[in-house]
C-alpha cells in the first residue's frame, strides 16, 4: 500500500509541475484572448474621417467569450462574439447586412500587441461577391486605447474602417 502511494506521487508532482508551468507560460492563443478580456467595459472614439464611434466589450459564457458591440455614427450596432479556438481566435461577426462572417487570428508568441483577424467563410453569405466583413485588425495601443481596422470586401474590391478608441473612466 505504502509502495502504491509512492507510485502515485510519483505521477502526480511531475504532473501538478507542468500544469503550474502551463499556468505561468500561457500559450499565444490564451494570452491574446486575455488581451481582448481585458477590453471589459465602454470606449468612446472616432473613424478616419471625425466622426463619433463608441464600442463596448462584455464577458460572457463564464469568460469563455467577448461580445463586443459596436456603433459607428452612420451605420447600425454590430455584435462581434470572440473566443479561444485551438491555437488562435476565433470571432463570428453580426452585420446589419444579415451575413455572419467568421475569422481566425493566431497570435505570435511574446507581448501582444496586435491581433490580424483573416477571413474563414460567413453564415448567410450566398457568394464572396457580396458585400462582407473580410478582415479586422486590432492594435493595442495602450491598455485604454485601441484601434480597431475592418475591411469591408463587394466585388474582390477592399474598403478599410479605422475606428480609433479611448477607454471611458
Amino acid at each position: 500500500m505504502k509502495i502504491a502511494s509512492i507510485a502515485l506521487l510519483m505521477l502526480v508532482i511531475p504532473i501538478a509541475g507542468l500544469q503550474a508551468k502551463d499556468a505561468a507560460n500561457p500559450s499565444p492563443a490564451s494570452a491574446g484572448f486575455e488581451k481582448l478580456k481585458s477590453l471589459a467595459g465602454d470606449w468612446a472614439g472616432q473613424d478616419a474621417q471625425g466622426n463619433p464611434a463608441k464600442t463596448s466589450f462584455q464577458l460572457a459564457a463564464g469568460n469563455t467569450a467577448v461580445m463586443e458591440t459596436l456603433s459607428p455614427s452612420d451605420m447600425e450596432q454590430m455584435i462581434t462574439i470572440y473566443s479561444i479556438d485551438g491555437d488562435g481566435i476565433a470571432l463570428v461577426h453580426f452585420c446589419p447586412t444579415n451575413n455572419q462572417p467568421r475569422m481566425r487570428a493566431v497570435p505570435a508568441s511574446g507581448d501582444i500587441s496586435e491581433l490580424v483577424f483573416a477571413f474563414q467563410g460567413a453564415g448567410n453569405l450566398p457568394s464572396i461577391a457580396i458585400g462582407h466583413e473580410h478582415k479586422l485588425v486590432m492594435r493595442f495601443e495602450h491598455p485604454d486605447q485601441l484601434t480597431e481596422t475592418w475591411t469591408w470586401r463587394r466585388n474582390g474590391k477592399d474598403t478599410d474602417f479605422v475606428y480609433h478608441f479611448t477607454r471611458k473612466k
